[in-house]
């Protein structure tokens, strides 16, 4: 049996090499809340409950490898945010379709999704294609609103109004 490699920089394959960038669950949860609206280093810790040190290394990491944008908020104390760039943006029907993959596979019997997609045009709930089924367009991230199911009131519907948090 072959043993897996901590890097995979020799390997001759763009999944590989992009594993190298996102592959990492933190990685994957922080650009997940940044699509979600998140900007704020306290914001992203809150949210995902994670340690400081680790959670500055991947911010680190993103802003290197040119995910994430760092963004000077305050003078004193000096204080940043964090924006998603347009490489960033583009892992959006990546992150998508993991979250759709985690809805039907690993979040079976819930009433209402961890994260609703809706068209910002319309309101309706995006389908596991990018597409939305009122309008017959293909979304992007730009397209849509999403919205954590715990922000929403307990008997919305997907297309509710609830102060929603764009997508990028």
């Amino acid at each position: 049996m072959k043993v897996l490699r901590k890097t995979y920089e020799d390997q001759n394959c763009s999944i590989a090499r992009a594993l190298e960038t996102i592959g990492e669950r933190w990685t994957l949860l922080i650009l997940r809340d940044a699509f979600l609206g998140t900007r704020r280093f306290d914001d992203f810790q809150k949210s995902l409950v994670i340690a400081r040190n680790v959670l500055t290394v991947r911010l680190k990491s993103l802003v290197d490898a040119g995910m994430l944008e760092r963004r000077r908020y305050q003078e004193r104390p000096e204080r940043y945010e964090y924006r998603l760039t347009q490489r960033g943006i583009d892992l959006w029907p990546v992150l998508f379709t993991l979250m759709k993959f985690g809805d039907k596979h690993v979040a079976e019997g819930d009433a209402m999704p961890p994260t609703l997609v809706t068209h910002r045009a319309c309101g309706t709930q995006i389908d596991d294609h990018m597409c939305c089924p009122a309008c017959g367009v293909q979304v992007g991230a730009h397209d849509v609103v999403a919205r954590r199911g715990e922000e929403l009131p307990a008997a919305a519907a997907p297309a509710a109004s609830a102060s929603p948090r764009a997508a990028a």
